[in-house]
């Protein structure tokens, strides 16, 4: 499903236009990406958790000289899938 599927079926679900359904989306997907750039856990009960992590530094390697390089610390965004989001999930 891609952004398209996903507007027409908030659209057909919510019975509202499809326009109102894209500005509600790109609304929401701002909304969780500003949160979690800001530091904050966005928690969705049902859905999921969304997050900032932190990835300490370490010691990698080069896949095509075997040379060890090192791998600065950094922040990346996280996503904890919820209780019933995985039940739904693994029930297909």
């Amino acid at each position: 499903m891609n952004r398209t599927d996903l507007v027409s079926e908030i659209a057909k679900q919510a019975e509202i236009t499809q326009t109102q359904a894209s500005a509600a989306l790109g609304a929401a997907i701002e909304a969780i990406s500003a949160a979690v750039a800001a530091g904050d856990k966005v928690t969705l009960p049902g859905f999921g958790t969304f997050e900032s992590r932190e990835r300490s530094a370490r010691t990698g390697r080069n896949p095509q000289t075997g040379a060890e390089i090192k791998i600065p610390a950094s922040k990346g965004p996280a996503f904890k899938a919820g209780s019933a989001f995985k039940e739904r999930v693994a029930k297909g």
